[in-house]
């Protein structure tokens, strides 16, 4: 279920940061190129989560980190300066565009990712 959610954001951030990029990149190139950022981190994610093996695991575990960063930060620069955020993005006002989906999604795969870490990322956390 995890990985369909991220296909879903990753096909509608791609969609959407093509048509901005296409139609109207130089009203506000700033938005649509964080737009499309969070497009490749949605897709780099669900390839990820799909896969097995402690890489893959490695690069959905930095994927969801970019991702909450990402939304925590653009989340928060587009209340704090809105703007500077005129065109919205995928992750403006925590992904209030998205039902703040995009602020949830990275939480619950991080938490994901810690239920299924690979024995010796969770053998390291048990020692440590």
């Amino acid at each position: 279920m995890l990985v369909a959610v991220y296909a879903i954001f990753a096909l509608a951030a791609t969609s959407r940061a093509g048509v901005q990029i296409s139609t109207k990149f130089h009203e506000a190139p700033l938005a649509y190129l964080l737009s499309a950022f969070a497009a490749v981190v949605y897709i780099v994610a669900t390839i990820a989560l799909a896969r097995r093996g402690d890489g893959w695991w490695r690069v959905a575990l930095v994927a969801c980190s970019i991702e909450l960063l990402g939304v925590l930060t653009i989340g928060t620069l587009s209340l704090v300066d809105a703007g500077a955020f005129r065109h919205p993005t995928v992750w403006s006002v925590y992904g209030e565009g998205y039902l703040f989906i995009p602020l949830v999604l990275p939480v619950i795969g991080l938490y994901w990712l810690r239920k299924t870490a690979p024995a010796k990322v969770a053998a390291a956390r048990a020692a440590g």
